[in-house]
């Protein structure tokens, strides 16, 4: 029988070898139905790195739901050192509605570190600061491409920073892109408090990508292993991940119907053609060419474009010539 949810704020008195429910109150629905912040605590059998999992922080995004649950039921508390902290689903609202946003249609990943007194969404920013990221050594935010794009499984991070960039390594997706912070993002927001953090980018919303979600266990588990949370466990052996500084969209030059002619993951160089754009009746046709030499990260899946629309996202190898 599962145990009901601790009390907040005392589950996070926490003991060895113990795992817990906590279900932190975020606020209310207009019919006064309390909405909760759901969150998993596994403390090991010894003092160790504190790693916070999130996911859907847009919420609908939901690769990371899963790779959380399964991450979960493989840690025991017996054999961790340390202490995860799992918050599979960060924007309750969105995850509800399959909607991105807030109820406000404000972007949570552009709201941190948040305030108690402002908008719902930032309300939420600071919570998820306070109860979560103050008390975490390390991160890992868990994302998918935006509605109507799919991603490449990515980590993006600062690379510069020695211990992110060692956590970046084990996780082991196939590209590690150095990528500075926007602002509001949670990235920014833990960064500024000396907290290493990863991004995993991988899928499309709305999806279950099982290559993506597999990647991304064995990726969090790799990173457990690093920080020395867990002894090390047979997974499959990753690729050698392809580093890279910078990253650049390819847009439409005219509106129409796009045909992209490349694959996730693929290696294009410089003027390479990538596809075409066309009318309804293929009678005007232009090629879309790449800009630099680089590898395929993203694109969009929508046919349908606008002049100026980010249509292919490329991951620059090299100087990109």
């Amino acid at each position: 029988m599962t145990k009901p949810p601790l009390p907040y704020p005392q589950a996070f008195q926490f003991h060895p070898k113990k795992r817990y429910r906590v279900d932190i109150p975020v606020a209310h629905l207009p019919t006064q139905t309390p909405i909760s912040l759901p969150v998993t605590i596994i403390h090991g059998r010894e003092p160790g790195a504190i790693l916070w999992l999130s996911a859907a922080i847009h919420g609908d995004e939901i690769n990371g739901v899963e790779i959380i649950r399964q991450v979960v039921q493989r840690i025991q508390p017996q054999q961790l050192r340390g202490t995860l902290i799992a918050v599979p689903v960060v924007n309750v609202f969105g995850f509800i509605e399959q909607n991105r946003y807030l109820p406000d249609r404000r972007d949570l990943n552009r709201c941190f570190p948040g305030s108690p007194n402002g908008s719902l969404t930032s309300r939420l920013a600071h919570l998820f600061m306070r109860e979560i990221v103050t008390r975490s050594t390390h991160g890992i935010d868990l994302h998918t491409a935006s509605d109507h794009r799919v991603n490449l499984p990515q980590i993006r991070a600062n690379l510069e920073d020695p211990e992110t960039y060692l956590c970046a390594r084990a996780f082991g997706a196939p590209v590690m892109l150095h990528s500075t912070t926007r602002d509001g993002s949670l990235r920014e927001a833990a960064g500024k408090r000396g907290i290493p953090i990863l991004l995993y980018e991988a899928g499309e919303a709305m999806r279950f990508d099982l290559e993506s979600i597999r990647i991304g266990v064995e990726g969090v588990i790799r990173v457990m292993t690093v920080l020395e949370m867990c002894s090390p466990i047979a997974l499959t052996p990753p690729p050698q991940p392809l580093e890279c500084r910078q990253s650049k969209w390819v847009r439409a030059a005219r509106s129409g119907i796009l045909r992209l002619a490349v694959k996730l993951g693929e290696v294009v160089e410089k003027k390479q053609v990538l596809g075409t754009i066309s009318d309804a009746f293929g009678d005007k046709s232009v090629r879309v060419r790449a800009t630099v030499g680089g590898v395929v990260i993203g694109f969009t899946q929508n046919p349908l474009v606008n002049q100026g629309d980010g249509i292919l996202h490329l991951a620059i190898i090299g100087n990109g010539e």
